[in-house]
């Protein structure tokens, strides 16, 4: 019942899965987990019935919000610039490590964590970098979504 509703949504374009992005490591979860992300934080929002202003939201909500709006935009920016490739999110199965945005493109793997604070800048977890020999890491922030979100200047 619920995967019938989760495909209604997806083809209604309410939500957009993310499948798990793994080389069959031992130490990656790979089957039977997804991650869905609105195309509206609205209508997620409509659906918990949460309106509050952000600083009355608890951190993990802000931080839920914050991933699925730099998802969603990247999204768009990549359908518009016509960057090709694959989406996947990563995590590794023991420590639960994830990578929350991995762009599979030109043979390289580029992961972007969301952190809504600034402040908070963790380094790639080290299964991702001693699994994968080309990979970039970066921490996506208020301060610096633009650049990954919006097209330069002069385009």
């Amino acid at each position: 019942m619920v995967r019938r509703l989760l495909d209604l949504l997806e083809k209604a374009f309410v939500l957009v899965r993310s499948l798990p992005f793994s080389s069959n490591l031992r130490d990656e979860v790979v089957s039977g987990k997804f991650k869905y992300y609105f195309y509206d934080n609205g209508i997620r929002n409509a659906l918990i019935q949460q309106f509050n202003p952000l600083a009355l939201r608890a951190g993990h909500e802000i931080g839920q919000l914050w991933e699925n709006f730099v998802f969603i935009e990247r999204l768009k920016y990549r359908r518009y610039a016509r960057i090709h490739g694959n989406v996947y999110f990563w995590r590794a199965y023991r420590s639960q490590r994830e990578v929350d945005l991995v762009e599979e493109r030109d043979g390289v793997l580029h992961g972007y964590e969301c952190k809504w604070s600034p402040d908070r800048r963790p380094s790639a977890p080290p299964k991702w970098e001693e699994a994968y020999e080309k990979t970039t890491f970066q921490v996506v922030n208020p301060d610096n979504y633009q650049d990954l979100v919006l097209p330069p200047r002069n385009a």
